[in-house]
């Protein structure tokens, strides 16, 4: 090799921690720090991202790298700096970061281009004689039902034909054009969403973290919009984070009647559609994404504002692989590109509670409903004693039935899918167990199958008990499945609509049962907490809340914040609109303390007294943590090597542990861990990476979770 042959870093998506040099061969013109080139890798050929140009120690013989794919930088210096930052607050290899920055189709080594879909309109020329022509006749009045247009892609997913489409193009029926969106006219603000948009205003050109905090219905998404707004004006772009896939429908809707043209990001989309919003809003051509977690990550050519809606949410943190929270990160690139950050909940995390104690967040209060609406009356339904029916008690269904009768529309919350959560037989104690975890199995009666909620394990169900033979087995609890099923016994002439993860798998499906609702019909809507937040169905006027309140008595220290924060959320769905709303909670605990305290002081004293209690506990947010979590199929293995990590860990660390994780076996792995606590971020980090670069032994699976969501 010649000794002025160029050498560059390239950050391979591969699980350790340091880069890797390469050559540039002769063929190729050196690539910009920031651009995609293709390697070999061992036996693989990778993508990966340049990150420095001729390294001082640069290793002596490398390999020769295969392609540079990218003329210049396909990210901007913003984001690159992100991904260093990333790597090192969460201790995650860089190139593993850059791979989950980045969407598929870059990692795939595909050309970065928008790929633009056909719209299709009715044209405003006279409708032709299509009576012999069904399908095409069809097709048009597919397009009348969605606004007078529709993507070459969404009337093909509908049935029709490439083919049909070109019949009514030549017939003169329908044209190409741009999208289309209803317009809508700004409401009436009221004086506490005048105060926190006049806030706003003042705030566009620095960083400025503030805390929305409305109850259910204040219109915080309306304050946004006119935060957007002046943003918009001064001709800078908007990111909008949303927790789930459930609230992008709704949300994107109501930005394009107001905005027209929205972005969108989400998991639901190909490859090729992220990347095209992707590539529009880092080249500035999109003026307002909205998305869920992943799309923090997104560049910006000029990024003016970030908005985190219902920012206490769990779905905000990456479970597995880099394990980060959009919302921090959020609250990371704000502060990195001088811009206004508005976090928004009816229900706001302690986290941000607590950052709002010390003066590090303003905050915004929307004390009451945009509409004038009252809050809903919370009650506590006391069912000790109670015969249930597909776990419902006879007070609650009375309850329902009134509210039936008077035209209303009811929601029964129950964060549990399936139709039972035991399958079991009473004879000789027999339980459907997931043989791969140390849970039960749940049936699933529709589909006549026993599933794992963990692993995702399934078998069908068996008709006789394997252990003793007999055909006596019992379904003991409730789900969504068999509290539908019972509903529909005791009010057979109502419409019920179920939306959960079984039957929310297609989105245009969860679309339609959400559209169904929205239309006012008198009903039931049963869910779990896909519904429980963010949406907004005027007519609902009660809300039964099923064993919701179960997590109040979890090991778990930040399971009440969870709980209280859903059935604040779920009870918020009811009253919105001219009719006055009630909330029932079914519980075997009235007289649970935490229970009782949000019931009369409603979130803000529960979250009082809940940091007051993290504070004498020293838990987050208090101080700082921190998990070491290790696995392997042997159970003394990740035992072991938590203690040794332990043995290295440096004394200025309170750690507990190692102790096995609430559900031990999980995919047939045993888990265990190590609880890392600190007064001081600085501490916690130099603890980590004492260890960070210890070699687990074979068999052996182990990660670091910094900040992590739950602490089992």
């Amino acid at each position: 090799m010649l000794a002025m042959t160029p050498v560059v870093r390239i950050a391979v998506p591969v699980p350790l921690p340091q880069a890797f040099d390469y050559a540039v061969p002769a063929t190729c013109l050196p690539p910009a720090v920031g651009a995609r080139v293709r390697v070999p890798f061992g036996n693989r050929t990778l993508v990966g991202i340049c990150i420095e140009a001729d390294p001082k120690d640069a290793f002596a013989d490398p390999k020769e790298l295969l392609e540079v794919l990218d003329e210049q930088s396909i990210l901007p210096g913003d984001v690159q700096r992100l991904a260093l930052w990333l790597a090192d607050y969460y201790h995650y290899p860089l190139g593993e970061v850059f791979a989950t920055l980045l969407p598929n189709a870059a990692l795939k080594g595909m050309p970065l281009r928008v790929r633009t879909e056909e719209i299709w309109h009715r044209s405003s020329a006279a409708a032709p004689d299509l009576s012999r022509a069904e399908r095409q006749r069809a097709l048009l009045a597919f397009l009348d039902s969605n606004g007078g247009w529709a993507s070459g892609k969404a009337i093909r997913a509908a049935g029709f034909t490439s083919a049909m489409i070109a019949a009514l193009v030549r017939k003169g029926a329908i044209e190409a054009g741009e999208r289309r969106f209803d317009s809508e006219q700004p409401p009436q603000l009221t004086a506490d969403q005048e105060a926190a948009v006049k806030d706003y205003r003042g705030k566009l050109d620095r960083f400025s973290p503030n805390l929305l905090e409305g109850v259910t219905g204040s219109g915080k998404t309306e304050v946004y919009l006119r935060a957007i707004a002046h943003v918009r004006r001064c001709g800078r772009q908007v990111l909008v984070l949303v927790p789930e896939i459930a609230l992008t429908p709704q949300t994107l809707a109501r930005f394009r009647r107001r905005y027209g043209t929205t972005d969108v990001m989400h998991s639901g989309l190909s490859d090729q559609e992220r990347l095209n919003a992707w590539l529009r809003c880092r080249d500035g051509q999109a003026q307002i994404l909205i998305g869920t977690r992943s799309a923090v990550f997104t560049p910006f050519k000029q990024l003016g504002l970030i908005v985190v809606d219902e920012e206490h949410d769990a779905s905000f943190k990456q479970q597995d692989r880099l394990r980060y929270s959009a919302r921090d990160v959020a609250v990371k690139r704000a502060r990195d590109l001088g811009i206004p950050l508005i976090l928004g909940s009816a229900t706001p995390s302690l986290e941000s509670l607590e950052n709002v104690r010390r003066r590090r967040y303003r905050t915004q209060l929307l004390h009451q409903r945009a509409t004038g609406a009252p809050m809903p009356s919370m009650h506590i339904l006391d069912i000790r004693g109670h015969p249930l029916r597909e776990g419902l008690s006879h007070p609650l269904t009375a309850r329902i039935e009134r509210h039936l009768d008077a035209g209303g529309q009811v929601l029964v919350f129950l964060n549990r899918r399936g139709y039972a959560p035991v399958y079991l037989c009473p004879d000789c104690g027999w339980q459907a167990a997931c043989s791969h975890c140390d849970a039960r199995l749940t049936l699933h009666q529709g589909r006549k199958r026993l599933a794992c909620h963990h692993c995702g394990a399934e078998r069908p169900v068996t008709e006789t008990c394997p252990s003793c033979g007999s055909a006596h087995l019992l379904a003991v609890g409730a789900g969504t499945e068999r509290t539908e099923a019972g509903l529909r016994e005791r009010f057979p002439g109502a419409s019920l609509i179920r939306i959960d993860s079984d039957t929310a798998r297609s989105q245009r499906r969860l679309e339609e049962g959400l559209a169904k609702i929205g239309r006012g019909e008198p009903g039931i809507l049963i869910g779990t907490q896909m519904l429980a937040k963010g949406h907004d169905f005027p007519n609902i006027t009660m809300v039964a809340a099923v064993n919701a309140d179960a997590g109040f008595l979890s090991a778990d220290f930040k399971a009440p914040e969870r709980t209280a924060q859903l059935l604040i959320q779920v009870a918020g769905r009811a009253g919105r609109a001219s009719r006055p709303g009630e909330v029932w909670i079914q519980t075997l605990q009235p007289t649970n303390p935490a229970l009782r305290r949000l019931i009369q002081e409603g979130y803000a004293g529960f979250a009082d007294h809940e940091l007051s209690i993290r504070h004498r506990a020293g838990l987050p947010p208090a101080r700082h943590m921190a998990l070491l979590r290790a696995a392997a199929a042997d159970p003394a293995a990740p035992a072991a090597f938590l203690a040794e990590l332990r043995a290295k860990l440096p004394n200025d660390l309170e750690v507990l542990g190692p102790a096995p994780a609430q559900m031990q076996r999980l995919a047939n792995q045993h888990r265990f861990q190590l609880m890392l606590l600190a007064d001081r971020r600085g501490p916690l980090h130099r603890g980590i990476r004492a260890v960070a670069g210890v070699a687990a032994p074979r068999g052996v699976r182990w990660e670091i979770d910094v900040d992590p969501a739950d602490a089992l």
